[in-house]
């Protein structure tokens, strides 16, 4: 779905980052977007938004999922 999506919308080089790092990163390469870091497990809302990244993180804040739009 997220090739629907204008942008760069996948980030697979952040996988093993800061999350607050990736964020960034995130943010600066498509400005479309609101990225924000979560705990990898948490609940969240299935809908599909093309302007957020999702930025899952372990509890050393260091990303374990490649973050993508939707």
């Amino acid at each position: 779905m997220s090739s629907e999506c204008a942008g760069k919308n996948s980030w697979p080089e952040l996988l093993g980052t800061n999350g607050d790092y990736a964020v960034s990163v995130i943010e600066r390469e498509n400005s479309r977007v609101d990225a924000m870091v979560i705990l990898d497990g948490t609940p969240v809302t299935g809908d599909f938004r093309c302007d957020r990244v999702r930025v899952r993180v372990n509890r050393n804040r260091i990303v374990v999922q490649v973050p993508i739009t939707g």
